[in-house]
């Protein structure tokens, strides 16, 4: 076994990195390949703004001159200031079936996150929030919401191997498309809207959308900040995963909670697409994106991975209304099923709340943790 660092400025070495998992799932028929451009994105150190203020090294391991797997290896500088730790994060770890390979990658980590006072390494976790967290361990027959990912069921034993151990799940539930939701929920949605002075914000247009774009930043960071893995994101970072968020959205699905002109909550579904993502492996061009947009017509999944309050309006019956929209939603367009993506085992609230809808928890993701 070889391990080589990644030279992001090298094209060659880019694209090495890029392209181990489409050898390893070649044969998966669950497996979505994540667009190219935004994994090379990830290592563009001149372009994303992660590294403005942080930074990462990239590690691809060899046998028989093939690279067999590759791992990142992550300083969120941001987080640990904000956190008071020194945790480092790896992510895009892809790997054969060997102990020898993971152990390879792992150790050029450690040393590399040892070398820098980090203390403790987590992940599956990205540059951004949301980046696909946490490795598949449960649900290996289900085709991943998009941006979320999929592994082989043998990755949980090799990071276990490594020294890893559990951090956190994070569920994702199935509900299907004709679920009918207790009256109540719309009773008490219509209660809180009155006396709390709440309306729904629903968009005409994506251009609508797109203006109101800053907001939807501003209000995703804020609902996160309690949250262990949340960040404060720098406006270049809101702007990439905004920019992100928006490719994939049809204005009619995305809806906000507004209190006078103050937004405090959100509901973020979008068209399942990725089974185009799957045709297309990862290429927009040339005809990629004419897949993916044809895809939006006839997808009979829908991904509900966005729905959020402001901590100070929470415990008050608000949940209600997001949930009642949630059923607008889904059977407007008359979605024959629904993916909600990926709830943490430590909210038990919303996962009850989830499971009261008729959520079948149906695919775990699970976060590590080991000392350096």
């Amino acid at each position: 076994m070889r391990v080589h660092r990644v030279d992001t400025s090298r094209r060659r070495d880019v694209n090495r990195f890029i392209e181990v998992p489409f050898a390893l799932y070649r044969d998966s028929p669950q497996w979505v390949p994540p667009l190219r451009g935004e994994v090379r994105l990830c290592l563009n150190r001149d372009k994303h703004p992660f590294y403005e203020h942080s930074t990462a090294e990239f590690f691809l391991v060899e046998a028989d001159g093939e690279d067999v797997g590759r791992v990142a290896i992550i300083d969120n500088q941001n987080y640990n200031r904000y956190h008071d730790t020194q945790t480092a994060f790896f992510y895009l770890f892809e790997c054969i079936d060997d102990v020898d390979a993971a152990h390879a990658l792992v150790d050029a980590a450690v040393d590399w996150a040892r070398g820098r006072g980090l203390t403790t390494i987590k992940g599956p976790r990205g540059l951004l929030a949301g980046d696909g967290i946490g490795l598949l361990v449960d649900g290996f027959q289900h085709r991943p919401a998009v941006g979320i990912p999929y592994n082989l069921p043998y990755y949980d034993q090799l990071v276990v191997s490594c020294g890893f151990t559990k951090e956190s799940d994070f569920y994702s539930g199935y509900l299907p498309g004709d679920y009918a939701l207790n009256p109540r929920y719309a009773e008490v949605a219509a209660k809180v809207m009155e006396r709390r002075g709440l309306r729904i914000q629903t968009f005409g247009s994506k251009r609508e959308l797109v203006s109101w774009a800053p907001r939807i930043r501003e209000v995703y960071n804020d609902s996160f900040r309690d949250g262990e893995g949340h960040f404060p994101l720098t406006e270049g970072e809101l702007s990439v995963v905004a920019e992100r968020l928006l490719s994939i959205a049809d204005h009619r699905l995305i809806k906000l909670v507004m209190k006078g002109e103050e937004v405090i909550g959100f509901l973020f579904a979008f068209h399942d697409i990725s089974a185009a993502l799957q045709r297309i492996k990862g290429r927009l061009w040339p005809l990629g994106w004419l897949v993916l947009m044809r895809e939006f017509k006839r997808t009979e999944w829908v991904n509900v991975n966005g729905i959020g309050l402001l901590p100070e309006h929470r415990g008050v019956g608000a949940n209600a209304v997001l949930y009642t929209e949630m059923a607008k939603s889904v059977h407007a367009f008359g979605f024959k099923h629904a993916d909600v993506v990926q709830i943490e085992d430590k909210n038990a609230k919303s996962r009850a709340e989830m499971a009261a809808l008729g959520v079948q928890w149906y695919k775990t993701h699970r976060v590590y943790r080991r000392a350096v």
